[in-house]
């Protein structure tokens, strides 16, 4: 596997007043292609800092961030916002959906920040929510007359419309029920067999399950990594490792 995301001694500090906050500190993080990367830690440690930092979301005080061989830390604003957009897709763990806007609009709405080809768009929107499970008439439905479990999936889909090269999910399954979670994860399981890269912060140990790798964040340093392979549905020795790696971890 390629290397395609790489972040080396990263550093967020943030300010008030005199006092300095310093949440990463020195940071090395390395992502090959067709990987699942968990990022577990207490609250506080630096989770969504650290993946808001790799996604271009925001920007690191002092440390380098490559993206395929390119460091995009010095991108001007613009030029960040179309890297995220041809390059990263984001879930988060509320929806933010436009509930004045359709389920289809909803999506193309991202899609055609990249792609002028409207008709493109909608047929990929149309397969990918079969993909994950919604049938096609939910497309004209709007996110009101959806459940929050079929609504988190619609954002998959918007998160993945411009064929990302790494998806990039925040708490994704918290605010949902045990089902819906279930659904969430198997359907980000299948994408990532399929070859999709997925970077998600998450502190639920059922979640992290589904990774490939996971990184253990505390104080903003990185203090253990933990290698579980492809996922495989009751797999009770891929749960004992993941265990006792976060006991040693102070989980």
């Amino acid at each position: 596997m390629s290397t395609i995301l790489q972040a080396k001694d990263l550093c967020k500090t943030f300010s008030n007043g005199s006092v300095q906050q310093h949440v990463l500190k020195n940071l090395n993080i390395e992502i090959e292609q067709g990987d699942f990367v968990v990022i577990m830690g207490s609250s506080g440690s630096g989770k969504s800092t650290l993946l808001y930092a790799l996604s271009g979301m925001d920007r690191p005080t002092l440390g380098e961030i490559n993206f395929k061989g390119e460091a995009i830390q010095n991108y001007s604003n613009d030029k960040l916002a179309v890297f995220r957009r041809k390059n990263c897709g984001f879930v988060f763990q509320q929806n933010y959906l436009n509930d004045t806007m359709s389920i289809l609009d909803n999506i193309l709405v991202s899609g055609l920040l990249v792609n002028k080809d409207a008709k493109a768009l909608t047929d990929e929107a149309l397969r990918l929510l079969k993909a994950v499970g919604l049938d096609e008439n939910i497309s004209k439905k709007f996110p009101t007359q959806l459940s929050g479990g079929e609504c988190q999936r619609v954002a998959m889909v918007r998160g993945l419309i411009n064929k990302p090269l790494i998806l990039f999910a925040d708490e994704p399954t918290g605010a949902l029920n045990s089902k819906n979670t279930e659904n969430v994860l198997n359907i980000l399981t299948e994408f990532n067999r399929q070859g999709q890269t997925i970077v998600m912060v998450t502190h639920d140990m059922k979640s992290a399950r589904r990774g490939s790798k996971i990184a253990y964040l505390a104080d903003g340093v990185i203090t253990g990594n933990c290698n579980l392979g492809e996922y495989k549905s009751g797999d009770k020795e891929r749960h004992e490792k993941l265990r006792t790696f976060l006991q040693e971890m102070g989980w």
